[in-house]
């Protein structure tokens, strides 16, 4: 083969490559997200008064792991309104004796929820940019908005966090964030 060949089939082959990788790998990522509903913080509000019985995880005593406690929180009808309603609970202030591994200031900006299961949840930039950082108060912060919904909604399996509407690398540059992460319960007590 004459060195113009072995130029062309090399570049033959990386386009070859890089279309497999958009039919197999990027396509159905997209069209997930391209079937998912929104729920923002400007839908319906829940009707007045009506109230379930949800587990929601706020920083154990020990300061090491999380502690479940049922709460009740405002209904929502759906899937989608159900875990609003949950992570707008869970990242309220919360009261005596319960400790917020959320930092403050932090509101929901969207819930998406793709037909797998995977639940995409949209934060302001405050979920990074007062977290006090820290691997542990990461794990903390993370798995208190995952396992809330993971323990309360069947329909949701995974979770991935956004933040201002972007995927993110990490919130304080430890834990992972570039995947949907499943509920658990070894942080929690």
């Amino acid at each position: 083969m004459t060195r113009g060949r072995v130029g062309l089939a090399v570049l033959f082959v990386a386009i070859a490559a890089a279309l497999a990788w958009v039919l197999f790998a990027g396509v159905p990522r997209w069209a997930a997200r391209a079937t998912t509903r929104p729920a923002t913080t400007a839908s319906t509000p829940a009707a007045p008064g009506r109230r379930i019985k949800a587990r929601l995880f706020y920083v154990a005593e020990s300061g090491q792991k999380l502690a479940g406690t049922e709460r009740e929180v405002a209904y929502g009808e759906g899937t989608i309104e159900q875990a609003k309603e949950i992570v707008e609970a869970q990242i309220a202030p919360s009261v005596e004796p319960f400790v917020s591994a959320i930092p403050p200031g932090t509101t929901l900006r969207a819930i998406y929820l793709a037909p797998g299961g995977e639940a995409f949840v949209d934060f302001s930039g405050d979920i990074s940019r007062a977290h006090p950082g820290g691997t542990l108060n990461e794990l903390l912060t993370i798995y208190t908005i995952v396992d809330a919904l993971s323990a309360n909604l069947p329909a949701v399996t995974s979770v991935q966090i956004l933040v201002d509407g972007k995927e993110v690398d990490t919130l304080a540059g430890h834990v992972d964030l570039r995947r949907a992460l499943t509920r658990n319960l070894d942080i929690v007590e």
